[in-house]
């Protein structure tokens, strides 16, 4: 269930940034835009921490693959977004290669108690989902 919080916050996110546009405001400066995703993070970090009991190291490892990794993913979206692309399948599939990114690095350093918690929170679902996408 929080795993699909991350994904709709995350989801939120993209979504701002392309609704501000749409709706001829005006769109976030970089720096805005970076502020709220270093808040996203920060947030993300301090939920799986507390429920998975992260040692220092491994908050610092999801900060670091969390910051990188949607800042990776929102670039993607952008190009995208700038190309004019309009079917939402390449956004999911965008979102999806970066959201499995996430999970694969997440299990190099999580412990396997750690890992099975995590994944039992909802990232297992979230993976069957991908992998039904992915099929299609």
């Amino acid at each position: 269930m929080k795993f699909y919080h991350l994904l709709s916050v995350v989801a939120l996110f993209i979504l701002s940034v392309f609704t501000a546009k749409a709706q001829n405001q005006q769109p976030q400066t970089p720096e805005q835009k970076e502020k709220q995703l270093l808040e996203y993070v920060d947030k993300e970090v301090q939920r799986l921490s507390t429920l998975l009991d992260l040692e220092y190291w491994q908050e610092f490892y999801v900060d670091s693959t969390l910051t990188h990794d949607l800042k990776a993913m929102t670039e993607e979206m952008t190009k995208l977004q700038a190309a004019k692309v309009e079917n939402a399948d390449l956004y999911q599939d965008v979102q999806d290669k970066w959201m499995q990114q996430i999970d694969d690095n997440y299990k190099r350093f999580f412990t396997d108690e750690q890992w099975k918690k995590y994944w039992k929170s909802g990232a297992e679902r979230a993976w069957k989902t991908r992998q039904k996408r992915k099929k299609k």
